[in-house]
């Protein structure tokens, strides 16, 4: 794998509260990384206009909403997304066959696949282990709940899930080689876990099968983020070597 696939791989997390950090991180990180994730606290702080910035520094990008609602709520709001002009939009695979249907639905109804994005369901969170399940009622295995839901979201149209790194082999297993495994919960050697409980290094991400990998803290909080990405691009080469 060449350094530039590497690049595309990295999905930066932009956790950041407004419109002037976009700029800067855009700035920042062209050229270094594959898209720029939007997620609940920058698109609750700034909206739409949050994509637009991203897409006016001529980045491409991940809205990470997690949507888990009523059918037809989840399926116009993934709509929506798609007429961000995002490349990745995701939901909660939790939401069950109906609500995942309905999403893939109306989005393929109104683009054709070359122009629509990827639509990825959320599995199991990264930060939740056994014990969690557990409080929420459900007696199987992460793993288990992994599996069964990258299998419901297939079936449901979806084309792929996010997951935590040491359930992509199990995936790609259950659901094939096409279907996109975006990876959070990617720390690389230079790094702090943070809250994440189910990690792997970037290479061992890759080696393993994922498509993305989500990353964060490691290049925003290093002090030369745009190093610390080119560090992580070297890894994720050197791993699909």
């Amino acid at each position: 794998m060449t350094l530039e696939e590497a690049r595309k791989k990295i999905l930066f997390a932009l956790d950041v509260h407004g419109l002037d950090d976009i700029d800067r991180w855009a700035d920042t990180l062209a050229g270094k990384v594959g898209m720029f994730k939007v997620g609940k606290e920058l698109f609750t702080s700034c909206g739409p206009a949050a994509v637009k910035a991203v897409q006016r520094h001529g980045g491409q990008v991940f809205l990470d909403l997690k949507y888990h609602d009523i059918p037809n709520t989840v399926a116009s709001a993934m709509l929506e997304a798609a007429r961000l002009g995002v490349q990745l939009a995701n939901l909660h695979a939790l939401g069950g066959g109906e609500m995942m249907e309905a999403a893939a639905t109306a989005v393929r109804k109104e683009f054709s696949d070359a122009e629509r994005p990827r639509l990825l369901a959320v599995t199991i969170l990264t930060s939740s282990t056994v014990e969690t399940l557990r409080q929420v009622g459900i007696d199987h295995s992460v793993q288990d709940m992994v599996v069964r839901l990258a299998r419901l979201a297939k079936e449901s149209g979806m084309d792929g899930v996010v997951a935590s790194p040491l359930e992509i082999k199990l995936i790609r297993e259950a659901c094939g080689p096409d279907f996109l495994i975006v990876t959070p919960g990617v720390r690389p050697s230079f790094a702090a876990v943070d809250d994440q409980k189910r990690i792997m290094t970037p290479a061992e991400a890759v080696s393993a099968g994922a498509d993305y990998l989500v990353i964060g803290r490691p290049i925003a909080k290093a002090v030369d983020p745009v190093q610390a990405a080119d560090l992580i691009a070297a890894e994720i080469a050197d791993g699909a070597a």
